[in-house]
């Protein structure tokens, strides 16, 4: 059955380069992140391609022996897209897909298609087709013979299966009617965010696929759609959470991810307000992930950039079920005791412990360590509402005197 579902799939190669920034261990992380990117976009990855270099080829990104290499085993294989794990530039991208003859993708293009997938309203699909007309925009020339001999499949949804291409002033034209359209809808959720009142507002944010989605339903009681693929939620969803008996707003946004093309950053800005008018965020982070604290720096330098990394925030470590340190031998004399040895224990004493009570250490999907989690909520969106409204006051009084 599992064969099965892999020869549904897109027969895909990747390819990444070590260089003096990014060493063979990074090189990897990179790449078995772009290969969950392929299985979330539709694709099986049949093999990795790694040149070491000191920078990537200004043509061809590789070295041309390297190259040949790539070209013989697409050959063989039946190989139907070639996805860099970079940036490519127009020139690079036209004569990489003058040599190899197939479908030639970069991360930019790849995560743009994952979002055209995943945008359920015409909200998130017009901010899509903004990000992916931008993109193509400065790609236009000998895109439509390239296109030709593309049959559709992973990154070649929404604008990129018509002729919009083939026209740099009618592209220009959709961007601009594009960028028109998202200010209307701007001004429309501007309104509908005026109209929640001055309720308390939480933003839940995070790394893409750390679980933010599935602690919404379990806070909220909702159905908000989560699934173990990257970027499962897309479009914003706010909901009203009662802990207690105090009511306040919740939203789960979009998920962030390392190398985020500039493109949708800029398209998803006003998704991106909710992130902005939050008065608490509630940061995830999936503890189980090897590369967890690379994460929490790459969505930090998401926040700095929309300006919200002064918020009050509370880091919310999920996924502890998932949690496996590697074993250590005690006997070695030799071997130094890693991060990867640590136990959860372990690592509440490293610079975690310096967060105090704004660490918590959950399982949303096991529902482990929610009591003190809800707590935690509770007393920071009380003192926000109470400094906000004090003849409120009585009415929430501290978490351990309410009811159940």
């Amino acid at each position: 059955m599992i064969e099965k579902k892999r020869s549904l799939l897109e027969k895909t190669i990747l390819i990444g380069v070590i260089t003096k920034d990014q060493n063979q261990e990074k090189s990897k992380e990179y790449l078995d992140e772009l290969e969950f990117l392929t299985f979330t976009a539709g694709g099986d990855v049949v093999k990795r391609f790694t040149q070491k270099m000191d920078i990537p080829n200004s043509k061809t990104f590789i070295g041309t022996g390297k190259m040949e290499d790539v070209k013989k085993f697409i050959d063989e294989h039946a190989i139907g897209t070639a996805i860099f794990d970079d940036e490519l530039s127009p020139a690079q991208e036209r004569n990489i897909s003058a040599i190899l003859n197939c479908k030639v993708l970069d991360r930019t293009n790849l995560i743009l298609d994952i979002f055209a997938q995943r945008a359920q309203t015409s909200y998130a699909r017009t901010q899509v087709e903004l990000a992916q007309c931008e993109y193509l925009l400065p790609r236009l020339k000998g895109m439509w013979t390239h296109l030709e001999r593309q049959k559709g499949g992973i990154g070649m949804r929404g604008p990129g299966e018509t002729e919009i291409e083939t026209d740099r002033r009618i592209v220009r034209d959709k961007i601009a009617l594009l960028k028109k359209k998202i200010k209307t809808i701007d001004k429309q959720m501007e309104v509908q965010r005026g109209n929640r009142g001055k309720m308390v507002r939480v933003a839940l944010v995070g790394y893409t696929n750390v679980g933010k989605s599935t602690l919404m339903n379990v806070i909220s009681k909702s159905e908000v759609f989560a699934e173990n693929k990257l970027f499962a939620t897309l479009d914003t969803t706010v909901r009203k959470v009662v802990i207690k008996n105090l009511p306040f707003l919740m939203s789960d946004t979009v998920g962030f991810i390392r190398k985020l093309p500039t493109q949708l950053i800029e398209s998803f800005k006003s998704t991106l307000d909710e992130v902005r008018e939050a008065d608490l965020l509630l940061h995830v982070v999936d503890i189980s992930h090897p590369n967890f604290e690379e994460h929490i720096d790459s969505v930090q330098t998401i926040l700095t950039d929309i300006k919200s990394n002064n918020k009050p925030t509370i880091m919310v470590f999920n996924k502890i079920d998932a949690y496996k340190p590697e074993p250590f031998d005690e006997t070695d004399l030799i071997a130094e005791r890693r991060q990867v040895n640590y136990t959860l224990a372990e690592w509440q004493k490293t610079w975690m412990n310096k967060i105090g009570n704004n660490a918590l250490f959950i399982s949303a999907i096991n529902k482990e360590n929610l009591e003190e989690f809800k707590k935690r909520i509770y007393d920071e969106v009380r003192e926000i509402h109470v400094t906000r409204f004090p003849y409120n006051a009585f009415l929430y009084p501290d978490y351990d005197d309410t009811y159940n």
